[in-house]
Order: structure tokens, then sequence, then C-alpha cells
């Protein structure tokens, strides 16, 4: 596995936790208008033996008081203040004071549904070489409203790659009748268990707030890396554990992932942070293990090139031309034939004003020909990269 750079020496995970507990681990910043529906969903769980571990991250906001306030009297919430050091900072500090056997990550603008915990920890206790399961997600907006009901494969286009859940997995089995009625089964009962590290090095397909798993599978992984800050660090955590060993998704939404808040990140920013940080993990395991990755010679370079010419796009939009040209160039060595990143390598070698005419005239061309269905093909291919449609801030 590849060595994952540290800001700081941290205690290696225990992997010895308090039997039956879950540790539910809440980043936060300046989130006091949202936090306490997602820390109820917690709470709330069917599940009841849950610790709720709140890492305030220099919160500027009436976020102490409101905690104070609101869980004066509930022994299962522990708030703790710190400095401002970013999402993968504030994760760490709950995963080093967290004691369960189980360990759940809750981004403090998502709420969870009642039975979540308790379906998950079935599934672990089931198979016990799975280390880590997730789940679909419904998107909701400020106010609750359904905005789309399975947005697990709308946000991460990773998916793109694989048209049906099987081919991601090995084996799929329904939940108990029980449980299954729990989440209204049906298909939304099938639980997907298998090895998808290889699928994982082609993008991220696990939203980190559905995430349940093993404090064994934790100690493997070890923690986020701090190095990543504003995005990434998600995709590397979830990378990691998908090489450690067998995980299990389960298809059904058991989160409500909200999107629409003021606090969101610019897509232009977001875009850079997370395609670079793609780059750092595909490169790393490429280099380090690549017997373990399951992919055909083509399917590698469509990959770097694709990791290039994200980063290069991202640079370029920055306003960053010269080094956008470099990343640009590697990824024309990866895959040569690649007319956008021609457009956007010649952009970055014209003046500012003359952006818009040739853009005008790429997209003039791009009408009159019509493309060959090997095109559309690789058009698909390219445009399913790793990063989420939506993009926010992270805590």
């Amino acid at each position: 596995m590849p060595r994952i750079p540290k800001k700081k020496a941290y205690p290696s995970i225990d992997p010895e936790g308090v039997p039956g507990l879950v540790s539910v681990v809440v980043p936060t910043y300046n989130r006091a208008y949202c936090l306490t529906k997602s820390i109820d969903s917690a709470l709330a769980q069917t599940y009841r033996n849950i610790e709720v571990i709140v890492i305030d991250d220099g919160s500027s906001d009436n976020t102490r008081l409101l905690i104070e306030k609101a869980y004066a009297s509930e022994p299962r919430v522990r708030y703790v203040h710190q400095s401002n050091g970013g999402v993968a900072v504030a994760r760490n500090h709950g995963i080093r004071l967290s004691r369960g056997e189980f360990m759940a990550l809750l981004d403090s603008d998502d709420v969870w549904k009642p039975w979540k915990t308790e379906v998950q920890v079935q599934v672990l206790r089931e198979r016990p070489e799975v280390g880590m399961t997730w789940t679909d997600m419904e998107a909701v907006n400020p106010d609750g409203e359904l905005i789309a009901p399975r947005f697990l494969r709308t946000m991460y286009s990773t998916y793109q790659w694989f048209p049906t859940t099987e081919s991601l997995f090995t084996s799929a089995y329904m939940l108990p009748g029980e449980l299954a009625d729990r989440v209204r089964s049906g298909q939304l009962g099938r639980v997907h268990v298998g090895d998808i590290f290889s699928p994982m090095m082609m993008g991220n397909l696990v939203h980190t707030s559905t995430v349940l798993m093993r404090r064994e599978r934790l100690a493997i992984v070890g923690y986020f890396p701090e190095n990543l800050r504003h995005a990434g660090e998600d995709y590397d955590f979830h990378l990691r554990t998908c090489h450690a060993g067998p995980v299990a998704f389960v298809d059904a939404p058991s989160i409500y992932y909200r999107v629409g808040w003021h606090d969101q990140i610019t897509v232009k920013d977001f875009n850079f942070f997370f395609a670079r940080g793609y780059l750092k993990s595909a490169r790393g395991y490429l280099h380090a293990d690549r017997d373990r990755i399951h992919l055909s010679p083509s399917m590698i370079q469509l990959l770097l090139a694709q990791a290039y010419e994200w980063v290069g796009s991202a640079l370029f939009r920055l306003g960053k031309r010269r080094l956008a040209r470099r990343f640009l160039i590697r990824s024309l060595g990866y895959q040569f034939w690649q007319p956008r990143v021609y457009v956007t390598l010649l952009r970055t070698s014209l003046p500012h004003w003359s952006d818009g005419m040739l853009l005008k005239g790429y997209r003039a061309v791009k009408r009159l020909v019509r493309p060959t269905p090997v095109e559309i093909k690789e058009n698909q291919r390219r445009d399913a990269v790793p990063m989420p449609a939506e993009t926010r801030r992270e805590l």
C-alpha cells in the first residue's frame, strides 16, 4: 500500500474497540444552522449503542453554545473544539477519540435514516470478511424536499463505467425479512459483496456519510490524508479501504444528502483540488501495487490520460496557463487522440480575448461532424471522471 504522508505523526489505531459500540464522527465548521439535525439523526437510530463525537473545526458561529444547550443531558454526545485544520484533521481527531468496534462518519449537513446503522452492523456481523459497508443516498434541498431518490450514481460519475451494480461485485444476497422491511425492500434490500479495488482506481464509488466500517479495517487503513486539504481525502481513504479487502454495498438510500447550502465552495476551486488528489492517489498505487490492479493496459492509459487532462483543464480555468500546458501534454502522451485537449492546449497559448472565438468555432465544428459509434463510446468514457457532480465544502 502506498505510504500516505501526514502532517503529524499520529498513534496507530487500536483494532480492538468496545464490542457492539458504533462511534460516529461528525466534523463541523460554522454549521450551527443545520448541525443538530445531523446529530439527532444519529441519536435516533434503531441501533441504540452509539456514541457521537462532534469535532468543531474552529467554528466562529454559535456551534459550541448550541451543542452545550441541546445535548447537555445526552451522555452519548461528546463535543470537542479544535483550531481550524480542515475536514481531514477534524475526522482524524474524532477517530483518535473513538472507542467503538465500528466507526461511521457523518458530515454535519447530512441526515441518516433511522435504520441505517442497524442494517449495516448486521451486514458486518453476517459477513466477517467484509470490512466496510456503504449505501445509496437521497438528495434533498435545504428545506428537505426530495431532489433525487437515488443520487449515488448521479453524484459519482465513475459508476458510468459500470452499468449495473452486479458488474462491480462477485456476490449478492437479500437482507433478512425484518431488516428488508425497514428499508422497504424489493431490489432495495440487496447487499452486494466483493473486492472493488480495481474499479475504485477509475474513481470514487463511495460516499463518506453512508459508510460504516469495522475498527479492524480502520486500523489497517489508517487516517485520512491531511496533505489533500479541500478535496480528495475521501477518495484516498476509501481507495485504501477497498485495497485492504472486501467491502459491501447496501442497495438502498440510507441518508438524506442535503444540497444547495450557501457555504459550498466554488466548482472551479473544488475541481482542481479533487483532480490533483485523484492523480496523486492513482499514481501512488500504479507505482507501488500494479499487480493488484486488474485493469487492461489500455484502461490504465485511459485512466492516466483522463487524470492529467482533468488537472490541466482545472488549472486552465484557474488562469494558470503555463502549468496547465504541462499536464495537458502529459495527457496526450497517454492518449493521443483527444480533440478537446488539443483545443484547451491551444487556448493556453492564445491571448485571452481570442478565447471566446476559438471555443465557438470548436463547438460549431462539433455540431457539423457527426460522431461515429466508436467516438460516442469514447466520449462517454472520457466524461466518466471520478469527480462528484455536486460540489460542496466537506465540513
